[in-house]
């Protein structure tokens, strides 16, 4: 990492979603609303723009496990706004704590990990699974 990355660090974004983004349209018939594979979308997007600018050009970060209660559903055209903060450093490891509101309440919690990796080991790595 180029920057010292701190507990603590924070990352916020907003999203209207969109009837693309629905579970309806993931194949759940009926549930117009906000899916769960979107919101874990969501979450990582925040994550990867949280960490990015402390990273050097030959880094990036993964995603490699989530923890998340989807507990209430938001409508197409809602506001969602997701917000990550960094609880734990662990070398490469990141953890964060991770909350969803929508424009009236809480929609979901929970935790996400992220590991800083080597871009030219993930590549060679990527390039030795596909031979």
């Amino acid at each position: 990492m180029s920057a010292k990355l701190d507990i603590g660090r924070t990352y916020s974004s907003q999203t209207r979603v969109e009837e693309w983004m629905t579970a309806e349209k993931a194949g759940n018939k009926g549930a117009d609303v906000l899916s769960t594979p979107q919101l874990v979308q969501l979450i990582e997007e925040a994550a990867m723009h949280c960490v990015a600018p402390l990273l050097s050009p030959e880094q990036l970060s993964v995603g490699t496990h989530i923890d998340l209660e989807h507990r209430n559903p938001v409508p197409v055209g809602f506001i969602v706004r997701t917000e990550v903060e960094v609880v734990q450093v662990d070398g490469p490891r990141i953890t964060f704590a991770v909350q969803v509101f929508d424009e009236q309440e809480n929609v979901a919690e929970g935790t996400h990990e992220r590991y800083i990796i080597e871009l030219t080991k993930f590549i060679s790595k990527l390039e030795d699974k596909m031979a």
